[in-house]
């Protein structure tokens, strides 16, 4: 940084030729100086002393003989090396420095028709509020006037369900207007650092709090509220913008800011006709520890200025329709979620956290939320927002067809020691999976029959439907005694079904005597798990993998009220009279191992197990 400076106070370097100056070299020290007093952001500018030191004891000329081309030139320099474009050097020979004109003594008829024009005012359909203020005043202002305000426009402003802010087009405005903006839409306590502004002519720097009292009432916390950006909106109201998003008070809706500045100065240089405009100020945000100056503020609604109040209309539509929303979904829970104690207590718990939803900005958000809280205030990963898919229109497909669907969806295999292994990664409805039985046992079944062992592989199982597993797990057992498998409890219904082996199966059973090794993994769930539960609390198997997936029963698909949002609920839990079954905790095995290592330690295992016969 010290060198490009030196260079920068030395010679101005513009491209890759040296241009010298027909000014003398105390133009750019005078000019270094301004930025080293006045600059807001001090720690950009070390070595700028020893340049300024190094420029005075320069004497050269430079030859430039148009001062708006060396204007330009060195705004370029300067720019680069500080890398802030709001650093101009500018050539101004009949530059007369603005001056606020004072508000004049108007009569009240006449004042009233000045607010008017400048500040537009009105409830749009649904009670939501619309106030678009083009340049935001400071407390003087605010105090001379702050009665006819309260009259003219807050009062109006106050009984509406929702407002829409509109900084558009707001490119002016005093600093101390931010504290009375923000105030009006947070508490009275507790007070609220908004923000913080360092001043760099003073160094000084000045801490902004909410205000404990205001004239008229406050807007609040509990009604939205959506600020409207454009690339034109500059300085305060970007600040006001910025506070406002990040007390997670206000949704921005609209293009990215200016990148403006809370305080430009422009400066003289010296006796010349060359002026420095800087930002003598800056301001930093206590929560984020960060400015939008330069950068401008990112909207949390992103698209174009004039699609700006569509959005926002649309955004708090959606909006107006969650407490509802959040009630059914609560009813729904409460009325049908497998376990009840659980349900009850997470439809409570979602009533009392409706104001965290205040800042959803679509109905993605909305079920993205909603989800995660089911999730959480559940510790159920199968209780949340879904989408409703229709099924499938039926089809009849020919003998042929089922075969090759069978061959891609079963895999078998003939080990050593006539060791048996079979996997298929999803299970079946039973009346789908009963009209093809005889097909399965064919071209599936009886190639692993027959073995000494078997291996079940359901590593990559996810589930599928429950209806085939009574059946399933029947192939294990013998047929002269029928075995409780499992007691499923239907929260709708208040039923609980038993579900026992079958008498009566396609193809030969395994039985009872054989080994028979599961292999699982952390993707293995549902229906999967449901299976390898039953088999391991009867004895039947041993478990060898990693726990399992910890899903739930198949859930059903409610609509949320008369909304587009759809919720997937587990209605049926396992037997829990012996203590808490699969669901929400996975199935843990009897040889913990790495999935990728479970088929080779079951291989292992039996293979042992066959040694050991022999001898």
């Amino acid at each position: 940084m010290a060198k490009s400076l030196l260079l920068l106070a030395s010679v101005v370097v513009f491209g890759n030729v040296a241009i010298h100056s027909a000014f003398a070299p105390d133009l750019i020290v005078d000019m270094a100086k301004i930025l080293l007093d006045n600059y807001c952001s001090p720690e950009k500018l070390a070595g700028m002393q020893e340049a300024i030191d190094a420029a005075s004891s320069n004497t050269e000329i430079l030859s430039i003989p148009d001062p708006d081309t060396l204007a330009s030139v060195l705004t370029g320099g300067v720019q680069s090396t500080i890398n802030d474009p709001r650093l101009v050097i500018s050539n101004e020979p009949n530059y007369v420095p603005a001056v606020a004109p004072a508000l004049p003594p108007l009569p009240p008829d006449q004042l009233i028709g000045v607010l008017q024009s400048s500040i537009k005012l009105e409830v749009l359909e649904g009670n939501i509020g619309y106030l678009r203020i083009d340049h935001i005043i400071g407390e003087e202002l605010a105090d001379k006037i702050g009665t006819l305000l309260l009259e003219l426009v807050w009062k109006k402003i106050l009984p509406t369900s929702a407002l829409i802010f509109d900084l558009r087009y707001t490119g002016s405005g005093d600093l101390s207007g931010i504290p009375y903006i923000v105030s009006y839409f947070t508490d009275a306590e507790p007070l609220i650092h908004i923000d913080s502004v360092y001043d760099r002519p003073s160094d000084t720097t000045t801490e902004m709090w909410s205000m404990p009292t205001l004239l008229g009432e406050r807007y609040g916390t509990k009604k939205s509220l959506i600020i409207l950006t454009s690339a034109n909106t500059k300085g305060i109201a970007e600040d006001v913008a910025y506070c406002l998003k990040n007390l997670k008070r206000a949704t921005i809706v609209g293009e990215k800011t200016a990148g403006g500045s809370v305080k430009i100065d422009k400066i003289k240089i010296g006796d010349t006709d060359f002026y420095v405009t800087v930002p003598s100020a800056k301001s930093i945000n206590p929560i984020t520890g960060k400015s939008w100056e330069v950068t401008g503020v990112m909207p949390d609604v992103e698209v174009d200025a004039e699609d700006a109040l569509a959005v926002a209309i649309k955004i708090i539509n959606l909006r107006a329709e969650i407490p509802a929303i959040l009630e059914a979904t609560g009813t729904l829970v409460a009325d049908n979620y497998a376990f009840e104690n659980v349900g009850a207590d997470v439809a409570e718990k979602l009533a009392a956290a409706s104001g965290d939803y205040n800042l959803i900005s679509s109905k993605v958000d909305l079920e993205t939320k909603l989800s995660a809280d089911l999730m959480t205030l559940s510790g159920d990963k199968c209780l949340k927002t879904t989408h409703n898919t229709p099924p499938l229109p039926p089809m009849n497909p020919s003998p042929e067809m089922f075969i090759e669907l069978i061959k891609v969806s079963f895999h078998t295999d003939l080990f050593e020691n006539n060791i048996g292994y079979l996997r298929f990664d999803m299970f079946g409805n039973f009346e789908e999976v009963q009209a093809i039985a005889q097909i399965i046992v064919e071209h599936v079944w009886n190639k692993v029959v027959n073995t000494d062992a078997l291996i079940v592989d359901l590593r990559n199982n996810v589930g599928g439907a429950t209806t085939a597993i009574a059946g399933f797990c029947s192939y294990f057992f013998d047929a002269d005694k029928q075995v409780l498998l499992d007691k499923l409890y239907d929260r709708p219904s208040g039923t609980t079904k038993e579900l026992w082996t079958l008498n009566e199966l396609t193809g030969a059973r395994y039985g009872s005597k054989k080994s028979l090794i599961i292999l699982t993994s952390r993707a293995t769930a549902g229906a999967a798990e449901e299976f390898v539960y039953i088999m391991k609390k009867h004895g039947r198997a041993m478990i060898v993998g990693e726990t399992t997936n910890g899903a739930s029963h198949p859930p059903e698909t409610f609509r949320v009220g008369d909304s587009d949002v759809f919720l997937s609920i587990p209605t049926t839990h396992s037997d829990t009279a012996q203590g808490p079954a699969w669901e929400g905790a996975g199935v843990t095995p009897h040889i913990p191992v790495p999935a990728d290592a479970a088929l080779d330690t079951a291989k292992g295992i039996l293979n042992k197990h066959f040694a050991g016969a022999k001898k």
